[in-house]
């Protein structure tokens, strides 16, 4: 068996077709990562909840640890509401004008060994994979920080009703991009060691 799968992929590799596959998808990927930005200007324009809901499996699809899966997401399309969360968050530029926020959420007491930085870790993977989801779908996303601001946890808390017992992390912005902001080169040879620092 092993002998016909090797025989297999070695027809596939002359006839180019395993290649071909192979070089797509890294493709895709990496002009995904390296197109993302935060995104400050929105059009106004809404966001479906079909989109919504695919950025949040997105987010869910993110590794955790030992499978704890400690988040929890709160979408917010209401714009009173949206309103009331910017009135605390000083430095949510761009939240009048997009189409909805996701707050993403770390449940220490569901992480491994019911850490509080497990919870951390695993909620931020998720923040990463929803921001990849959004520029992946055209639109712009914007990953605003409640955690560690004491004062800014508490004003999201109040707003949406999030227990004392759960972390909201960021607030994250989503909408239809103006295209005024642009991505950033943030490569930097000096900051790689290999083999040893």
């Amino acid at each position: 068996m092993r002998i016909m799968y090797i025989c297999c992929m070695a027809s596939l590799l002359l006839a180019g077709s395993v290649s071909a596959k192979v070089a797509e998808i890294p493709n895709d990927t990496f002009s995904v990562i390296h197109s993302r930005k935060s995104v400050k200007s929105f059009s106004g324009a809404t966001v479906s909840t079909e989109n919504l809901d695919k950025i949040i499996r997105a987010g869910m699809a993110a590794p955790t640890a030992v499978n704890k899966q400690p988040w929890s997401f709160v979408v917010v399309t209401d714009r009173k509401k949206l309103d009331a969360l910017a009135a605390g968050l000083p430095n949510a530029r761009g939240i009048d004008r997009a189409g909805a926020v996701i707050i993403v959420c770390a449940a220490p007491e569901q992480a491994h060994m019911q850490s509080k930085d497990f919870a951390i870790i695993d909620a931020a993977l998720a923040s990463e994979n929803i921001l990849l989801a959004i520029e992946a779908m055209g639109l712009g996303g914007h990953w605003i920080a409640s955690y560690p601001y004491e004062d800014k946890m508490k004003h999201v808390r109040t707003v949406l009703g999030i227990p004392f017992s759960v972390i909201p992390l960021n607030v994250i912005l989503v909408g239809v991009p103006t295209g005024e902001d642009k991505p950033k080169d943030k490569y930097q040879k000096d900051k790689i060691h290999w083999g040893k620092w």
